[in-house]
């Protein structure tokens, strides 16, 4: 089999490798039972969608191979890495003209979210750094995230639980490794993702079930009139917000029914 149509589970790139060198490449990360693997159409349509964006070339069944791959290898809850790479190539931005990406796989053990953020709520500051916006790139989950590494460094030194970021605009976008979803009377609201953010699988699994949610641009001010305010991700799943700067919230029971639905999916 050609190392371009191969999963490889023990990666060791060189420093020729192009993820290494430029991150270029894509991954996902994405939460497995014994099994199966619920969320996978979403997980296997954005990584196919976004090697299109990028003209990195994959096939679907090269994906499929490494989800029965880390099936065979998974005896426990586990979350499995996929990391798509352009590959090999010379000094300098440019692609080599013959491509070979290649997709690099790694089980971990899931480390669940504690039990009191899950029941009683999360505590987000507001992260100082901004999102620059880049519509060529948005919504990816691509290699290059340095933005959310010095988010993250920023929620740990300030001691909250997640941190909010705004692009330079001063509009919402997301949390630092979750999505947003704030409720307003009948009507949820997500943060638009078409200049900047990355459109995660749970909250893809969300607009499915919330059917109409408004998408659009908007600032902090969406949450002081908020009744209910949640974040998102396909491993730590669904948890309800308690503040926010100088706002709180109660549990919602939408979210508590949602949160339940989902973890229902990996019973």
């Amino acid at each position: 089999m050609d190392s371009a149509d191969a999963v490889i589970w023990t990666p060791t790139p060189s420093d020729r490798d192009r993820a290494l060198a430029y991150g270029d490449g894509l991954f996902e990360t994405l939460r497995l039972q014994p099994s199966g693997a619920p969320l996978w159409r979403f997980h296997r349509a954005r990584l196919l969608a976004g090697a299109q964006r990028l003209g990195l070339p994959l096939m679907a069944q090269r994906l499929d191979q490494a989800l029965e791959q880390a099936l065979a290898r998974c005896d426990r809850p586990a979350v499995l890495k996929l990391i798509l790479s352009a590959g090999e190539g010379g000094r300098g931005y440019a692609r080599p003209a013959s491509l070979q990406p290649q997709l690099w796989a790694r089980l971990h053990p899931l480390q669940p979210p504690a039990v009191a953020l899950r029941e009683q709520g999360v505590k987000l500051g507001l992260c100082s750094l901004q999102l620059a916006r880049q519509p060529a790139l948005a919504g990816l989950k691509h290699l290059n995230r340095l933005e959310q590494v010095l988010a993250r460094a920023e929620v740990s030194a300030a001691g909250w639980d997640e941190g909010v970021l705004c692009d330079s605009a001063g509009w919402v976008v997301e949390c630092s490794a979750m999505n947003l979803f704030v409720r307003h009377g009948e009507q949820w609201w997500t943060p638009s993702l078409d200049q900047a953010g990355v459109a995660g699988v749970a909250r893809s699994w969300l607009l499915e079930q919330l059917g109409e949610v408004a998408q659009d641009p908007r600032d902090l001010s969406v949450f002081a009139t908020a009744d209910e305010v949640l974040v998102c991700n396909s491993v730590a799943g669904i948890m309800p917000v308690r503040t926010l700067a100088g706002w709180s919230w109660p549990v919602g029971t939408t979210t508590r029914a949602l949160q339940s639905e989902l973890e229902q999916l990996f019973q």
